[in-house]
């Protein structure tokens, strides 16, 4: 079995309620701070220094890096890459699907997934991921949700669809997800919505965060490193 199979095979033996409270990463650092409000100068927003996500029991602070001189010295300085494969996505990966921003992602986490209504998902392949994520994300590398794979059907129960007995599915009981990869020009999380639509996921079940890992991070919001990567490449 391949190493993508072996992943698969573990993925789809935990239950959704499991995965979705204790989530598929654990945080390397990250843990809350002792911070006063008034000591904050860079805020998320007028009003909104940091937003606490409490998941599986963990809490992580995101907030943005107070550092105003602070430069990104890593891969997302850069600004051209060759198209194709790195061209730039469209603002709406398909119809129906919800482009978002920080602030409904920051919501998103809050709203969704620490209530266990929606999934943050790192579509990225797993070297991108083990490099650094969003706090709160699982990683579903993209290409698991092609037709192709023979587990994708078990990620979609997984994430809370139902099949029939006549071979259809029922995704009423499906999660909300929003989904992210390198930043806009990057089509790992597009290619993997528009084959979720394809699996008949409903795509206003869908979001789409187009800034991805580099906007995040020219932000200096907080990235967290998974202490256990959810795929081998």
């Amino acid at each position: 079995m391949s190493h993508s199979g072996e992943f698969v095979g573990k993925f789809v033996r935990v239950k959704a309620a499991a995965l979705l409270s204790l989530g598929l990463l654990a945080f390397a650092g990250g843990a809350t701070g002792a911070v006063a409000q008034e000591d904050i100068k860079v805020k998320i927003a007028p009003g909104l220094p940091y937003v606490d996500v409490t998941i599986g029991g963990r809490t992580v602070r995101i907030m943005r890096n107070q550092d105003t001189k602070h430069k990104l010295t890593n891969s997302f300085t850069k600004t051209s890459r060759a198209c194709p494969p790195f061209c730039i996505q469209p603002l709406q990966p398909a119809p129906g699907v919800n482009t978002v921003a920080e602030l409904e992602l920051l919501e998103f986490l809050k709203n969704k997934v620490e209530t266990g209504k929606g999934v943050l998902v790192d579509a990225r392949i797993p070297a991108w991921f083990k490099k650094g994520t969003i706090p709160g994300a699982v990683n579903i590398p993209f290409t698991l949700f092609d037709k192709k794979n023979p587990y994708r059907d078990r990620i979609l129960v997984v994430l809370g669809a139902r099949k029939l007995e006549d071979g259809t599915w029922d995704f009423g009981g499906a999660r909300e997800l929003l989904l992210f990869c390198n930043g806009p020009w990057c089509g790992q999380s597009p290619r993997a919505i528009r084959n979720l639509i394809a699996a008949g996921y409903p795509p206003e079940k869908l979001h789409y965060y187009r800034g991805g890992m580099q906007a995040w991070q020219i932000l200096g919001l907080t990235v967290v490193k998974p202490a256990i990567a959810s795929a081998r490449k």
